[in-house]
């Protein structure tokens, strides 16, 4: 449910949660069907016994290697015999700059989200959005999120085959930059990672607008799983003192700092590979926001600070959660951001980027008029 607060705020009143052990995925992809539908079910029968309610309908995130992101430009002639730029001609744009999408990249792949980032008339940069201006041509630059068509089938399949129909599919950054970031730093330049047990999705997001997002295969369980390898103890010991939720006893903490620093460094390395790529290596103002179940692993913050050159911040606690249960976990941030988006009107195909306030909801309605395909 979504409730108005005192200051005028609208977010979520969490009414029921549901979760269970993922089942039949693997970093982030669905290798059997029926295992995966089994879990979403029994997740689903939680909630629903928390809630009182059934439910029939469900906004979905998309995640996983199965996702990943380009830009493409496209152009088009002024309609109008005056040369003014109206909608018409704006989407022409974007539909050129789909149209010149290589048919390599999107074999086997199905557009999610196709979202305009910058225009140009004439050769010259726009500020601002371009209709009621005059030009000759229009330049769209748009952003895309595509995915793997069979692992966007697979995963409608599993959710139907409990009974819920599926409403929106969102690549999961999307919600969780609702949740996790300010305005500020989204025009800032600020960096999302999102580090889950087997995969992190990394997105960037400069002027309020995405300019880059890619998942990449390693998550917080290959940190457990090296803590478990180099200290000989069980996932369940090594998982509670990759989070500080046990004593060392007889162990090394110098040990255990190595070997979390080790694959901490890994993962960051990759992160830096993707920063450098987008032209942003060294150069958020905002840092990078790390959230996600392995935002909680100790050291995180400093060992990014060292990695990337960057301010860095770790969330561990789900913020602004107004909720008769308590949601202390993150790793809810992608559910809760969801619950935003299929909110009356703010759907995947007008969603926005700005913080959901009473203020904001004609914002909300601008940014993702291209949201979805």
């Amino acid at each position: 449910m979504i409730t108005e607060t005192a200051n005028g705020s609208l977010l979520p009143r969490i009414i029921g949660v549901g979760a269970a052990e993922s089942r039949g995925l693997r970093r982030g992809f669905i290798v059997n069907v029926a295992e995966v539908a089994k879990s979403v079910k029994h997740a689903i029968n939680q909630a629903e016994k928390t809630a009182g309610l059934q439910i029939k309908k469900a906004s979905l995130s998309v995640g996983g290697i199965g996702v990943n992101a380009f830009t493409q430009i496209g152009a088009a002639a002024i309609s109008r015999a005056d040369l003014e730029i109206t909608d018409l001609d704006i989407n022409k744009a974007v539909e050129e700059s789909q149209n010149a999408i290589t048919e390599s990249s999107l074999l086997n792949r199905k557009i999610i989200h196709s979202i305009p980032i910058s225009f140009k008339i004439d050769g010259k940069l726009v500020w601002g959005q371009p209709a009621g201006m005059k030009g000759a041509k229009l330049e769209a630059k748009t952003f895309f999120v595509t995915c793997l068509e069979q692992h966007l089938d697979n995963l409608t399949e599993a959710v139907e085959l409990t009974g819920v129909k599926t409403e929106n599919l969102t690549a999961s950054p999307f919600p969780t930059s609702l949740v996790n970031l300010t305005r500020t730093q989204k025009i800032a330049g600020v960096a999302l990672a999102n580090i889950g047990a087997e995969t992190t999705a990394i997105a960037i997001i400069e002027n309020d607008l995405p300019v880059s997002l890619e998942v990449l295969p390693f998550g917080s369980a290959d940190i457990t799983n090296d803590i478990a390898l180099g200290l000989k103890i069980s996932l369940e010991e090594a998982e509670n003192l990759k989070i500080g939720n046990a004593p060392l006893a007889n162990f090394s903490r110098r040990k255990l700092d190595e070997i979390i620093e080790a694959r901490l460094s890994d993962i960051f390395e990759l992160i830096n590979n993707h920063l450098k790529k987008a032209n942003r290596g060294g150069l958020l103002p905002a840092g990078i926001v790390i959230t996600g179940g392995g935002a909680g692993t100790i050291n995180i913050e400093q060992s990014a600070r060292t990695n990337l050159n960057l301010p860095a911040r770790a969330l561990t606690s789900l913020l602004g959660a107004n909720s008769k249960i308590q949601v202390k976990e993150n790793i809810w941030s992608i559910v809760y951001g969801l619950c935003l988006i299929g909110k009356d009107g703010v759907g995947a195909d007008n969603f926005g980027y700005s913080f959901v306030q009473k203020d904001a909801l004609n914002k909300i309605k601008n940014w993702f008029k291209q949201f979805m395909p």
